[in-house]
């Protein structure tokens, strides 16, 4: 199984609004780097075009109030992973909030995307700590 992971980073906001942020797609694409075009989604899923890789559809799996989502791949989609965000309440208006990508990736594959997916899953920590603060 490969893992990659953000940093783990301090939002002043509550874990509840982090939470409900982060459980509707359509708020997402706060938090899309420039490199990613053809957005599109609705409250569950998304779909979007890394420019020059891949397309990339994904669903929410699972929900665990103010702690927990996870986000799969969707079906069809070639790659089976989950990004997953942990959400850790400090106290009623700051948490902790941490990524991590899972996947069976070859070791080729694991060699061409690691790096991609690493600055994929920071970019997104960093966006959300920014986005959290403000709303």
């Amino acid at each position: 199984m490969t893992k990659i992971e953000s940093q783990k980073v301090p939002i002043n906001n509550s874990s509840e609004k982090i939470f409900n942020f982060l459980s509707d797609f359509n708020n997402f694409s706060k938090l899309m780097p420039e490199q990613v075009i053809n957005w599109k989604s609705d409250e569950n899923e998304c779909s979007f075009t890394i420019k020059g890789m891949v397309d990339i559809k994904m669903q929410i799996a699972e929900k665990t109030p103010y702690s927990k989502i996870v986000y799969k791949s969707a079906k069809g989609f070639s790659l089976d992973f989950n990004l997953i965000c942990e959400i850790e309440k400090v106290e009623e208006t700051k948490c902790n909030a941490k990524l991590y990508f899972e996947s069976e990736l070859s070791p080729f594959l694991k060699m061409m995307v690691e790096t991609p997916l690493q600055n994929f899953v920071d970019i997104l920590i960093k966006k959300l700590k920014e986005v959290g603060e403000k709303s």
